[in-house]
Order: C-alpha cells, then sequence, then structure tokens
C-alpha cells in the first residue's frame, strides 16, 4: 500500500511516530501514463462524490498563444523533465514539451487527472 499521506520524517530529519494506521483515502494509485495516440479516456471515483477523466492516451492539445487558444494536434514528445524516459515513451505530463501542429508548447494541464492536454506556445 503506497502512503499518500503525512512524511514519516520531521522538519529536522528525525522520524515521526506513526499516530494512526493508513487509510482508505491516503491510497496511492498506478500513474496514467498518458501516451501519443487516439482519444482514450477512463472514470474513476475520487473522494466524495467526485470523478476523475484520466486520459489514457491523446493527440490533440489546447495550445494557448498569448489570449487566443486553439485546437492543435501533438505530432511528438519533445522533453519531458519529470522523467527522462518519457520522451522516448511518447508519455505526457505537466511540464512536458511536445511538438504541436502550431509549434512547440510546454504542457500545463494534468492529463492523468483532468483528462486533456492543455500547453502554452514557447517562442
Amino acid at each position: 500500500m503506497k502512503d499518500q499521506g503525512r512524511s514519516t520524517r520531521k522538519r529536522t530529519g528525525g522520524r515521526l511516530k506513526h499516530a494512526s494506521n493508513k487509510k482508505r483515502h491516503q491510497l496511492g494509485r498506478e500513474p496514467a501514463e498518458t501516451i501519443l495516440g487516439e482519444t482514450r479516456v477512463q472514470y474513476i471515483d475520487s473522494r466524495g462524490t467526485d470523478k476523475k477523466v484520466r486520459a489514457l492516451a491523446t493527440n490533440v492539445a489546447q495550445v494557448a498563444d498569448g489570449s487566443e487558444v486553439s485546437e492543435a494536434e501533438i505530432e511528438n514528445v519533445v522533453d519531458n523533465p519529470s522523467n527522462v524516459n518519457y520522451a522516448r515513451r511518447n508519455i505526457i505530463t505537466k511540464g512536458a514539451i511536445i511538438e504541436t501542429s502550431a509549434g512547440r508548447a510546454r504542457v500545463t494541464s494534468r492529463p492523468g487527472q483532468t483528462g486533456q492536454v492543455n500547453a502554452v506556445l514557447l517562442d
């Protein structure tokens, strides 16, 4: 069980004692690892009555250029600072640099949490 709760260490580096057992809402899930391809989404129950839309694959991005927002097709993942292997595997996460039909853009949304790719054009 992956713990998404409080850290096991203090600010100073000392260990913290467990005050309680792990709760179900602290459970972590496997990462979505949104790949480049035909759009596929998955709906997941989240805490309370909310639902999360998880993008498993997508090839469309909402690209912002100043005040204009347009839809562009994703051609390639150029760089992904969250993991060096993600660019090679064409996995899209927040912060990834993608090549679109409108030009290079940085992803600002979290496709595994919102189900869509929002990006801002780079100069």
